[in-house]
Parts: structure tokens; sequence; C-alpha cells
């Protein structure tokens, strides 16, 4: 049987009141039950026994499972008629316009159903709308009979060259499907294959080729694949020419304006990669980009992306010396509402660095504290990576803060739960590490002396500046500010800039 309470859970509280409301409008009977069942099943989990009680007054297994079964109905279309009103306006267009061309093809009214059409196909070929397009055509076959003006040759030609681009997004979304999945794997350790392998792999196997013939959805797709790969090994410096050359196509491509959200998406992609290799000037560039077109159409999915391009902005400043911006930029998020969980997690542990490295250890303690869940929700909201961040810089703060009893049991804890996934991802630096903080903290006098530098040095196999991760820099800056009783800020800076 289908969880109607967990449909219902997944709406927000103003749709929960509209679809009330649309059962309002939609009961013809005074005593029709549907709204009573839509309130019993969102204030508590009651069992059908309960809620029949509650419904009935007694036992009514027979009307209640009809009941159901008309609520689920009343679902359907309510999220139907919703989705239709959020969805891409030019998509849902288009199908109005096919099934009116329908209409008058099915009375004899051909010249009109297929002026319909024609005037259709035009907006579906320049937005890439391929499926729509295989609607188009396929009507047009069914009635070729009847138009005696159609050049069939030319109408089996399209539709034969739109068959072909349905296969190249089908295969694209399949290798897209196939190595989501194997990430998912990858990062709840089920799997140790290596992802850009498998991307590789996973692309020839499909018979994909980057070339200017892809959709802009695709091309996004793709870049969108191979930034998260590089994010498993911290290796953004290796892909980023790729993306920067695959732009190239991209920027020149004829839907480029027409498919503005996966514009604004390669834009942000792109400007993330720069940064994480330190060409932060660059970076800026793409933001900028990302900015112009996040204001076109009339700030269409300004609020979509500004979180994210604020946070980049945000880190682009803090890396290039100018941490007040950064502050200052990323604050008012602290109590923003209604933005996506996942950028706001990344918002708020990027608020609490700037903050560290400011030395306001207690406002960044205090913004840490906002962190109350389990790491396991962590992991499943943000990821492994993000939450090994978090865990480590808890540690740097109660260290600095001199809550002995907390960084003990943090340490105990780090270990336990994630040396065995560093390992897996020959991120065995992150252990090192973590060993060298341990020594700090039991004996600080060490930090200063000939022994522990020489120990540090052996610890590090560094790869050189331009290639080396950003975040994992800032993190040995740290304890090289322990080392060289510097200001954490200054050593990040020269670390990265130098």
């Amino acid at each position: 049987m289908i969880n109607l309470k967990e449909i219902l859970e997944t709406f927000t509280k103003e749709n929960r009141q509209e679809f009330i409301l649309y059962l309002e409008k939609k009961n013809k009977r005074k005593d029709a039950k549907n709204i009573a069942l839509v309130r019993v099943l969102l204030s508590d989990n009651f069992s059908s026994t309960e809620i029949s009680l509650k419904l009935y007054g007694k036992q009514n297994k027979v009307a209640l499972n009809a009941l159901r079964k008309r609520l689920f109905k009343s679902l359907i279309d309510f999220t139907a008629n919703l989705s239709m009103k959020e969805e891409n306006s030019i998509d849902i267009q288009l199908i109005k316009y096919i099934l009116s061309a329908r209409n008058f093809l099915k009375k004899g009214q051909i010249k009109i159903g297929y002026q319909i059409l024609d005037k259709t196909e035009n907006i579906a070929i320049e937005h890439q709308l391929f499926t729509i397009l295989n609607e188009i055509y396929h009507t047009k076959i069914e009635y070729a009979h009847l138009n005696k003006t159609l050049n069939f040759d030319n109408l089996i030609l399209n539709f034969n060259d739109n068959q072909k681009q349905l296969i190249i997004e089908d295969n694209i979304n399949i290798a897209c499907a196939k190595i989501r999945i194997s990430l998912a794997e990858y990062q709840q350790k089920k799997s140790k294959e290596d992802i850009k392998t498998l991307i590789q792999n996973v692309l020839k196997e499909q018979n994909i080729i980057i070339s200017d013939s892809l959709s802009f959805k695709s091309l996004y797709q793709i870049i969108q694949i191979t930034s998260i790969s590089s994010a498993q090994k911290f290796d953004y410096w290796n892909i980023e020419k790729f993306l920067v050359d695959t732009y190239a196509i991209i920027k020149h491509h004829t839907s480029k304006d027409k498919q503005l959200y996966y514009h604004i998406e390669v834009l942000y992609l792109i400007a993330n990669v720069l940064f994480r290799s330190k060409k932060f000037t660059e970076s800026k560039k793409y933001l900028a980009l990302m900015y112009f077109y996040m204001n076109e159409k009339k700030q269409k999915y300004y609020s979509d992306f500004a979180p994210n391009y604020h946070l980049l902005l945000s880190l682009n400043y803090n890396y290039h010396n100018e941490q007040e911006k950064a502050i200052e930029l990323l604050e008012p998020y602290i109590t923003k509402k209604n933005i996506n969980l996942v950028s706001q997690l990344d918002i708020l542990l990027s608020l609490i660095v700037y903050y560290y490295q400011n030395n306001s250890l207690e406002k960044a303690k205090n913004l840490l504290a906002t962190f109350y869940h389990t790491d396991n929700w962590y992991i499943d909201k943000a990821g492994i990576v993000w939450t090994i961040k978090k865990n480590l810089i808890e540690i740097l703060l109660h260290i600095d803060l001199g809550n002995i009893d907390l960084v003990d049991s943090r340490f105990i804890s780090f270990k336990r739960n994630y040396f065995k996934h560093l390992s897996e991802i020959n991120q065995e630096r992150v252990i090192s590490y973590l060993k060298l903080i341990e020594i700090y903290y039991k004996k600080p006098e060490i930090a200063t002396t000939i022994e522990f530098y020489n120990r540090v040095e052996k610890s590090f196999n560094w790869i050189n500046r331009n290639n080396e991760d950003i975040f994992l820099m800032s993190f040995y800056a740290w304890l090289k500010a322990k080392m060289t009783k510097q200001n954490i800020y200054f050593v990040t800076l020269n670390l990265i800039n130098n």
C-alpha cells in the first residue's frame, strides 16, 4: 500500500494548505472525509485501526480503503498540476500545442493542425527538446496521408536525425546514472574502483564523444560528473583544461541562452575548479559571468544560485587576502531561511573557518554548536568528505579553546570512524596529519623543535603548490602556525599564494 503520509510530508506548509483548498473545491458532499484523513495522517503516526476509529467511530476497513484510494487519486492530480506550474513553461506550452494540433487533425482540420505542429517544431528545435520533437514528428507521420503538400522524405529525414539525438541523450542519461550509482557505492565504502577510470570507461561504453552536436544539458551532465570524480581524489587541477575546453564548445552553443539554468551550472562548476586550483582571478571571471546570467530573464534563476555563488565568491576573497569581504558576504546566511540544506552547511562551515583564521574563536565555537546532528546524518546529507572536514575543524578548535575532555573523545571517535575510509581513498596524509596534531596536543612545547619539524617533513609527501588541494593546505597551515608561532591566516595565505 502506498504511504499517503509520506507523500503529504513532502509538501511544504503552503502546499498542504493549497491541497486542502483543492479538496474543499472538489468535494461535492458535505460529509466527505478526505480533509479529515489528511489532518489525521499529518498529526501523528496512527495505525489503520486508530485512523478508522477517529474518522468513523468504529472499525470500517472497506470505507477507509476506498477513502485512501480517492485521496491518492486527488494527490496525484494535485501534484501533477503543481508540477505543471513549476515546470519549464516552454515544455508545457509545446505539449499544449501538440494536443491542440492533434485535436484539429482528428476533426479533419489538416492545414491548421500542421501549421500548429510546424510552429511547435521550430520552437522545440531552438530549445533542443528532442523528446517533444519526437512527438511532433510522430503526429506528422501519422496524418501524413491527409496532407498533400507535405514533403514526406524531409519529414522522415528530420525524424531519423532526431532519433539519433534521442539515442545520444538516452546514452548520456544511462552513463550519468551508472556513474552516480558507482559514486554512491564509493562514498559508502562499497567500491574501490577509480572514479576517473570509471567515467572514461562508461562514456566509451555508451559511445559518447564530446562535441557541439551534444545538447547543452548533455554537456553540463558530463562536466558535472567529471567534477564530482575529481572531488573524490582532490585532483581538481587534473580536469581544469578539460572543463575550460568543454566550455569553449558550450559558450558558442546555439541553445546557450535557451538553456540558461545549465549554462549557469557549468559556469559555477568551472569557477569552483579554478578556485580549488588556486587560480582566484580566473575563478572570479567565471563567477562574474555566472552573476551576469543569474540576472538574465528577470533574475529567473537568481535565488536558486545565489547561495553557491556567494559562497564561492567569499572563498576566493578569503584566500586572496580579502577576509573581511568574505565574512561580510556569508554572515547574512546564518539566519537566512529556505535555502538548500547542502549549500547552507557549506556556507556555515566556511564561515566557521573564516572566524577561526580571524582568531574569533568564540564566534567559531558558537556557530559550530549549531551542528547538532549525528555524523551519519551529515554523511547522508552532505557527504563523507564534508563530515571529515567538520570533525577535523572541531578537533583543532577545541585544542585552541583548551577543551581537554572534548579533544580526547573527538580523537578517539575520528580514528574509529574515518581512518579506514581515508586509507581506502589513498588519503593517508590526513591520518598522518591527525597523528601529528595529537602529538602536538599532548606535548605542545615540542612544536618548535627540530625533532618535530623533521617528523612533519617526513610525514607528508606534498605535491607541488599548484596541484595541491587548497583545503588540505589550509589544515596544514594550522600546524605550521604552531611550529613557527605565527598567525594562522598569515601562514595560510603564505602557503597558498607563494
